[in-house]
């Protein structure tokens, strides 16, 4: 997922085509997780999938659907990951517990994969890359499942108060773990095992993202990377609290924030 952090470094039109993106992906977000969550029903989303497809064919709602209508006419945006996103939404009306990996990841699919699918047209993939155009997008893909398995190590304490866990409830057992040691919220060492296996597997997500990075156009890598870079870095912020993700938010300092930006100019400069 391509997050808001990196649209400064892009060219103003490629800025303002992933701008009307996220701002329609925060609130179809906001609909679930915002103040009125509590009056969405499926059919307000199904209303919502069907406002997505009228601006899809040029007639928007309001200002915001318009900037992304006009971001669809310039760009060869598919309207798929779109409702797939509808389809995450739709989940967080009724499921608060992942069995599996699997289930997991197909929501992080939903919620965030998407977003990667969705802004790799306006990046554009660079015109000399002999990569396929199915490794980029499934390396855009891989960036967006990496954000959303970070935003929920991050916010395991959060979502427990509101009653949900997304984590694998069958990784949790064979940790010799359970729904109630969450909602209690204290670190063990059991708990710091699980951890580490956690960040591991959405670092291996980072780093196949990264490999797809270098394939985009040249004047897209650099806030790709940089975006990519400091997410990544929560996870580092999650180590260093001891994996107290209960009561302590995980965050990059800005001094952090700085030194990132021309150490991803330098690795986007000499991307082939």
């Amino acid at each position: 997922m391509f997050y808001v952090s990196g649209t400064q470094l892009m060219t103003p039109e490629r800025r303002k085509a992933v701008w009307a993106i996220y701002v329609w992906c925060r609130r179809t977000d906001e609909l679930v997780d915002g103040p009125n969550a509590s009056y969405i029903t499926p059919t307000a989303l199904d209303r919502w999938e069907k406002r997505l497809e009228d601006l899809f064919e040029g007639r928007p709602y309001d200002m915001y659907d318009a900037a992304l209508s006009d971001t669809v006419s310039k760009f060869p945006v598919d309207i798929q990951p779109f409702k797939d996103m509808v389809q995450g939404m739709r989940l967080d009306l009724w499921k608060s517990r992942y069995m599996t990996f699997d289930e997991l990841y197909l929501y992080c699919y939903y919620v965030a994969g998407t977003v990667g699918l969705m802004t790799v047209p306006v990046m554009g993939i660079a015109p000399d890359s002999k990569a396929s155009a199915e490794s980029v997008y499934n390396a855009a893909l891989a960036l967006g499942i990496a954000n959303q398995l970070t935003n929920i190590l991050r916010d395991v304490g959060e979502d427990a108060r509101r009653g949900r866990i997304y984590l694998p409830l069958d990784e949790l057992a064979q940790a010799g773990l359970t729904e109630e040691d969450i909602f209690r919220g204290k670190v063990t060492g059991k708990w710091r095992r699980f951890m580490k296996g956690q960040i591991q597997r959405a670092r291996l997500f980072f780093d196949e993202a990264e490999k797809g990075v270098t394939h985009l156009d040249s004047a897209s890598r650099w806030p790709v990377l940089a975006s990519l870079w400091l997410y990544r870095q929560i996870l580092d912020a999650i180590e260093a609290n001891d994996y107290n993700n209960f009561t302590k938010r995980a965050y990059v300092g800005k001094a952090k924030k700085l030194l990132s930006l021309p150490l991803a100019y330098a690795r986007a400069a000499v991307a082939p």
